[in-house]
């Protein structure tokens, strides 16, 4: 069988991969807020920010909370996912890439279910291994 991924050389698995991505070069929702606070709280008495203007920066800030929502939606579904897809491999014959390179077969004992903090990892022969890890499935023929 060839390997899906070629040419690469010296790559090391780092686990604690996680769902949750910190952007310090965005804004969230409190930053957002405190804008639109400072914003109003220095305007000028005598012309005030339009009620149009104000409406549309409301309106985006509900936006920013709805797409942060969204996000962590997704990242509990990926872990969903990521769970039901390792308890289907229980007692299927898998092949893994190990640390140094070498593909191993062995048949999948247990899964560790993933959560937020940490992938979800197959016990294959007695090796803990990461389901990213994972190259190949197969049915066990029946004897």
């Amino acid at each position: 069988m060839t390997s899906p991924v070629s040419g690469t050389t010296g790559t090391t698995y780092v686990p604690g991969a996680s769902s949750e991505v910190d952007r310090p070069d965005q804004m969230g929702k409190d930053v957002f807020m405190k804008l639109l606070v400072a914003q109003m709280r220095y305007q000028d008495p005598s012309n005030p920010v339009d009620s149009s203007q104000m409406m549309a920066q409301t309106a985006t800030f509900s936006q920013v909370e709805k797409l942060e929502q969204l996000v962590n939606q997704n990242a509990s579904m990926l872990v969903l996912q990521e769970s039901a897809t390792a308890g289907a491999l229980v007692g299927r014959s898998a092949t893994y890439t190990d640390s140094t390179g070498a593909s191993v077969t062995g048949t999948v004992s247990s899964v560790r279910l993933a959560s937020r903090n940490s992938e979800a990892v197959a016990v294959i022969g007695g090796v803990e291994v990461p389901v990213g890890r994972i190259t190949e499935i197969a049915v066990k023929p029946t004897a």
